[in-house]
């Protein structure tokens, strides 16, 4: 698989990019921003910078781009982190200047939609961060979350290899944003069961590509930043995770179809798939709906996995993507996957 360079760390005291590639929630719901930029500065002692369309809803993929431009091309910034994701980052894309990003390279966070820019970042041969997002984890309501908070200062300060550990509680619901009750108080959580193994009989050590399935299916469909030719991603490690949409089994087995017919999924010898988030406010699964879900999600991968990539092993539950706490992944880095031993090692 293609080797990815890691960009050089921040220290306590430096400037980092505070921006939305994809939505200007930011503008809208300013509660969760604003506690994130706090945090930022007393937490991780980073000064946050922001750009003109950081909180501007319907701003132009263009407005966008630039703002991206501004932020990579400034020597005084030192990293760049989203606010949150969004919808049609994908059209901010074909607007960005690969030389200018490939010639000042920087760590960036971001999930969900940012799986755009993290994908265009490890095209360019640097090493992006899927996670830690201004408004959603560093703006956590009441408290950083401890695994979340150890997890993007390791990423964030230090380079060398990372323990990913099983959550004993998560969330994935919310309260209302617009709400200043909502940051009074430890969000609810409930019981975590342990990371769930399939093909557990060897250790697999590769670069880490892949996502928000959502997105990759939309850059598989408008022919954006895949290689056609899927031996470029021989012997990485696959992570996936999906939105609160909540894509349903069947919608989440074609998406993986679609990637087995185009030969992908057979290239990469181990998957780690996300804690399923089963709530939405439009959807506000119980206990039992939820946990429904979750096996409908999980039975899904599997029988795409048992069609094109029977030998591949895969670890369910991993605390990276639409959940809390959230771990952060080094998008085209090092991940050590160690069956026998049950263990995931990063290298960020």
């Amino acid at each position: 698989m293609r080797s990815s360079a890691y960009p050089p760390k921040p220290v306590p005291g430096d400037r980092i990019a505070v921006i939305s590639p994809g939505s200007g929630l930011a503008g809208l719901l300013p509660l969760p921003h604003e506690l994130g930029l706090e945090r930022l500065r007393e937490d991780f002692g980073l000064e946050p910078v922001e750009y003109p369309a950081t909180r501007r809803m319907g701003s132009t993929p263009q407005e966008r781009a630039d703002d991206i431009h501004a932020a990579f091309a400034d020597p005084t910034i030192k990293a760049v982190m989203a606010t949150i994701g969004g919808d049609d980052q994908i059209t901010v894309l074909p607007l960005l200047d690969r030389e200018l990003i490939r010639a000042n390279p920087k760590p960036f966070f971001g999930s969900s939609d940012n799986t755009n820019l993290l994908i265009f970042l490890h095209n360019l041969g640097i090493v992006g961060y899927h996670g830690a997002c201004v408004m959603t984890e560093i703006g956590r309501p009441h408290t950083l979350h401890p695994m979340t908070a150890d997890s993007v200062r390791a990423a964030l300060f230090t380079s060398g290899p990372y323990e990913l550990r099983c959550a004993e509680r998560y969330r994935d619901s919310s309260r209302d944003w617009a709400d200043p009750a909502t940051f009074g108080k430890e969000p609810d959580s409930q019981p975590a069961e342990g990371w769930i193994w399939h093909r557990p009989e060897r250790v697999v050590e590769g670069r880490a590509w892949g996502g928000n399935l959502e997105i990759l299916s939309w850059l598989l469909m408008a022919d954006r930043e895949i290689e056609r030719d899927t031996v470029a991603y021989e012997g990485g490690v696959l992570f996936l995770e999906t939105s609160e949409e909540m894509p349903g089994g069947e919608e989440i087995f074609r998406i993986l179809r679609n990637m087995g017919e185009r030969g992908l999924l057979a290239r990469f010898p181990a998957l780690l798939m996300a804690r399923a988030k089963a709530w939405s406010f439009e959807k506000p699964n119980d206990p039992e709906a939820k946990r429904r879900y979750a096996v409908e999600q999980r039975e899904a991968v599997l029988r795409a996995l048992a069609a094109y990539a029977p030998a591949t092993m895969a670890v369910f539950d991993v605390d990276f993507g639409h959940t809390d706490p959230q771990l952060v992944i080094p998008y085209g880095g090092s991940v050590r996957v160690d069956g026998p031993a049950r263990r995931i090692t990063v290298t960020y």
